[in-house]
């Protein structure tokens, strides 16, 4: 138990950890508002009061975060050439979407012009999509190079490297399955994002934007949980 309380601790004093509770209370709450609308009316104004503030606080404690884009790219370009041309891609279009998400929100609350907001999230919105296209594709590369590196270490003989190749292939296990959770919180953000770059029945639906930010966050909650 105490284990465990250290742990959110440590996790809750993360930005990301904070982002993604407070993302998990905004869509848990518009998928509790969509399903009370019609039924409990004043109960569903307060659900999407709840939905309203969680997005606008996660846009107020991201202010300045397009930077970490840089440093992504300068502290860890990607090993081949095709990896650090995804990578500049992919933080690129993250660092658009950061920016210009600084906008949106001084024009949802009021401090710049209320007209702006449609154009600062279709822009912002855009670049979302265009980095998370890109940082997939850069994860189905590493995670076809993990089996690679996987499938040639089982293949290795030899009784003198047989715990050091079970430690490494452990290791790409543990690499792969965070992977996983990046490619899954990825494309739900892709679903959200393109909801409103081009908006569609599918994507637009309350089901689908609830449970595409829930899958982001949990899948987030996962991979920066303390281990």
């Amino acid at each position: 138990m105490n284990d465990t309380v250290d742990k959110l601790v440590i996790f809750l004093a993360k930005r990301d950890g904070i982002d993604k509770l407070v993302k998990t209370f905004q869509y848990v709450s518009k998928l509790v508002n969509w399903h009370v609308e019609t039924t409990q009316p004043e109960i569903s104004k307060r659900f999407k009061n709840w939905e309203v503030a969680s997005g606008l606080s996660r846009k107020a404690f991201r202010t300045g975060r397009f930077l970490t884009g840089f440093n992504t790219i300068r502290r860890n370009p990607g090993s081949t050439l095709t990896l650090r041309l995804l990578a500049v891609l992919s933080n690129s279009g993250e660092m658009v979407y950061f920016f210009f998400d600084h906008f949106l929100w001084l024009s949802r609350i009021g401090t710049l012009d209320a007209k702006l907001a449609k154009k600062m999230s279709f822009i912002s919105a855009f670049g979302e999509a265009v980095g998370y296209v890109f940082f997939i594709i850069s994860d189905f590369i590493l995670l076809n190079e993990g089996l690679m590196a996987e499938r040639k270490l089982r293949s290795s003989e030899g009784k003198e490297n047989e715990k050091e190749n079970v430690k490494e292939i452990q290791k790409i296990r543990s690499d792969r399955i965070m992977r996983f959770m990046a490619v899954a919180a990825n494309v739900a953000d892709l679903i959200i994002a393109l909801a409103e770059i081009e908006p569609n029945p599918f994507c637009n639906h309350t089901i689908s934007l609830g449970i595409s930010g829930l899958v982001s966050a949990w899948a987030g909650w996962y991979r920066n949980w303390p281990s």
